[in-house]
């Protein structure tokens, strides 16, 4: 067989070898001699029966193919080219001792990373650009109850409670605009158990910018929730129990001054008339308060009371309180929906109105039968909440102003009544309530009688 040694590099820095149909090496430049001395042969030697079965293989084939050879610390890859109108096989090395040892530590890093993960005590979670699971760790598995089977290739609301999903998509967007958070989240178990976990969420991109998921370590909360829960119900029940307490006191110090009024019931004197009426008004003041605490241990908020219903239900309580003269009055309730108002604002406010209803129902309707009073609460919109007058400690504070107006179409109030020196101490009550709302109280006498109340509230 002639074959012209002449066309192969013999300067050539690689291997470069020529091996027979029959395994025989037929030509070897001096940078394949290491091969040679690995595999035990030389020139016009036939190669182990191994690489003789390669070298055929190729032939036969007529494919070429590749083998990874170490020599020393050298490894190399070694690719085997058939030429068959030569019967022969050329064979070139390439040292690729670097890249191997590249590929050695990147291994080793990505194993030791593995092994950082899978022992990890938080959850670790890979999803892709469609939300789609590439990743869990043991944790995770172990947390949500499922096997790395299970989990692996389904997206991420598979896992999630139906309330939060909303939460998971809009986070997913943040993700999408390299945005990372930290974040809590109710996933479900395959139980059907909850799983309350504290995410921190980052953004992954390819090489390009190109989104291509995010990596999230996820720690079990839920003992936490469930703690938080627990002592938010104790909390809640303290609290409902307080205002019980206070309500009962309070019908307790009503009913110690209906049995007190009792000793004057049967006196016609002027003076004692004076004083069963009064006890009447302490009474109204008490009940006032205590139907403050009955609506807030009904309602189960406990810090901020829905005023409009209380307001229908102090009114309808004065209605039954001065019933007798009064059976043709009528109350018109005009109410903004969803007003709330804390214990500070709702107690001198329910005093007030108590003071100016009961007022009006006691003198606003001599000799007639067709009274009307009108209760109106509402947000003001066109003025800016500013404070009320100097001295005003919520000056520069954002707030919400209310108006709250109680008017009568009765016989009014005489020209001679000085609201800011009045004589009722009903009215008197009112003045210094509406001071404490650090609000402003003004009077109208126009058909009727009408009491409007400007006060802020400020938002802390």
């Amino acid at each position: 067989m002639n074959v012209k040694v002449e066309q192969f590099q013999a300067e050539n820095p690689n291997p470069v070898l020529c091996v027979g149909n029959d395994g025989t090496v037929l030509y070897s430049n001096e940078a394949g001699e290491p091969l040679l001395r690995e595999w035990g042969v030389g020139v016009g030697e036939k190669l182990p029966s191994n690489i003789r079965d390669f070298v055929q293989r190729v032939i036969s084939r007529n494919n070429p193919e590749k083998m990874e050879v170490k020599v020393g610390k050298i490894v190399y890859l070694v690719a085997f080219h058939p030429l068959p109108e030569k019967e022969c096989v050329n064979i070139y090395g390439f040292d690729i001792s670097d890249q191997k040892e590249l590929e050695e530590k990147l291994r080793e890093s990505e194993e030791k990373y593995r092994n950082i993960a899978e022992t990890a005590n938080e959850g670790i979670c890979i999803i892709d650009d469609e939300t789609r699971v590439t990743y869990a760790n043991k944790r995770l598995i172990d947390m949500l109850g499922y096997t790395l089977e299970e989990g692996i290739g389904r997206p991420i609301w598979d896992f999630t409670s139906e309330e939060c999903k909303a939460i998971f998509k809009r986070n997913i967007k943040k993700r999408r605009q390299g945005i990372n958070e930290i974040y809590e989240i109710k996933l479900m178990c395959k139980d059907g158990s909850p799983l309350w976990a504290l995410i921190s969420a980052k953004s992954l991109f390819d090489k390009d910018g190109k989104f291509i998921g995010s990596i999230s370590m996820l720690t079990d909360i839920t003992k936490r929730k469930q703690a938080e829960e627990a002592l938010a119900n104790i909390e809640i029940a303290r609290k409902k129990e307080i205002h019980h307490r206070i309500k009962n006191n309070l019908q307790v110090i009503s009913s110690l001054l209906d049995l007190q009024a009792e000793k004057f019931n049967n006196r016609e004197c002027v003076k004692d008339s004076e004083i069963l009426e009064a006890f009447r008004e302490s009474q109204d003041r008490v009940i006032s308060m205590a139907l403050i605490h009955e609506e807030l241990y009904k309602g189960g908020g406990f810090d901020t009371l829905d005023f409009s219903s209380y307001i229908k239900e102090l009114a309808k309580n004065l209605f039954l309180t001065y019933r007798i003269g009064n059976a043709d009055t009528k109350l018109s309730i005009d109410l903004e929906e969803n007003i709330f108002f804390n214990m500070d604002t709702a107690v001198p406010l329910g005093i007030i109105i108590n003071e100016l209803v009961s007022n009006s129902l006691k003198y606003a309707f001599a000799d007639r039968d067709d009274g009307i009073i009108q209760i109106k609460l509402f947000r003001e919109k066109s003025r800016e909440s500013k404070g009320n007058g100097a001295g005003n400690n919520n000056e520069g504070l954002k707030g919400t102003t209310f108006i709250l107006k109680v008017s009568d179409n009765g016989i009014g109030i005489p020209e001679s009544f000085d609201l800011k020196n009045p004589d009722s101490l009903g009215i008197q009550l009112v003045t210094i309530l509406v001071d404490q709302l650090e609000g402003e109280l003004e009077l109208k006498r126009d058909s009727g009688t009408e009491f409007t109340i400007r006060f802020t509230v400020i938002a802390i």
